[in-house]
């Protein structure tokens, strides 16, 4: 099993840090498609109140919740601060999307024990 399915096959609880609730951001165009296929998604952005009829936060140390995978759509300078907090709240997996590359925020999580998929 590749990490891609391991992540997935895993996973119940995505936090999904830079969710926009605008319909036509790939953020959430993609955190829909997972929702309807049974994942529950939490965004995390404090620029919105909800998105997907689910309660947005402002970070994730503010997720009242156990979190499998942290799923990130930010510009690759802002991953550090989110893979910190992943690592601190204790997540299974970090999902870097498609353009999203930090190696030293991947290699800080790897060595916390957090696989890392990026810019895949």
């Amino acid at each position: 099993m590749d990490l891609v399915d391991q992540q997935l096959q895993n996973s119940k609880t995505i936090a999904v840090v830079g969710l926009s609730g605008d319909p036509d951001r790939i953020s959430f165009r993609v955190s829909r498609y997972m929702q309807e296929q049974g994942y529950r998604i939490i965004p995390v952005n404090p620029m919105i109140d909800e998105a997907l009829g689910e309660k947005s936060y402002p970070d994730l140390k503010s997720v009242p919740e156990a979190i499998d995978m942290v799923n990130i759509f930010r510009r690759s300078e802002l991953v550090g601060p989110v893979v910190e907090q992943a690592i601190e709240v204790g997540a299974k997996y970090i999902w870097m999307q498609d353009g999203v590359i930090d190696e030293d925020g991947a290699a800080k999580a790897e060595a916390a024990g957090i696989p890392v998929i990026m810019d895949d």
